[in-house]
């Protein structure tokens, strides 16, 4: 089975936790990741700071953030395909997360 390799060549951010991308095949695509930040990796996105200093890896041809956070380039290229099962699973990141937390905090007061 053949399918397309996507790269983004050139991205900018946008609205807040927004991006705008363009491909190597010439589709242009703005991407909302706002529901889908949640996490020990995406989570820190939701720092506007942080989110903003988004770049273009050319080599591997995908966005990357300076605490390691990245994107699959096909997934941002499909994004309404994938928005929602990416978003379920920021659900669950979140509840780990929280759960951690608040076990973390129950272990520091006793």
């Amino acid at each position: 089975m053949i399918h397309p390799i996507y790269r983004i060549v050139r991205c900018e951010p946008s609205a807040p936790y927004a991006l705008k991308l363009d491909f190597n095949d010439g589709k242009t695509a703005c991407v909302d990741l706002s529901s889908v930040l949640e996490g020990q990796l995406y989570g820190p996105l939701r720092d506007s700071a942080l989110f903003q200093q988004v770049r273009l890896n050319p080599e591997v041809g995908t966005v990357e953030w300076p605490n390691g956070a990245d994107f699959d380039p096909a997934i941002l290229h499909d994004w309404d395909k994938h928005k929602e099962a990416f978003s379920a699973m920021a659900r669950k990141w979140k509840l780990a997360c929280s759960s951690e937390c608040a076990s973390d905090a129950a272990t520091h007061q006793t």
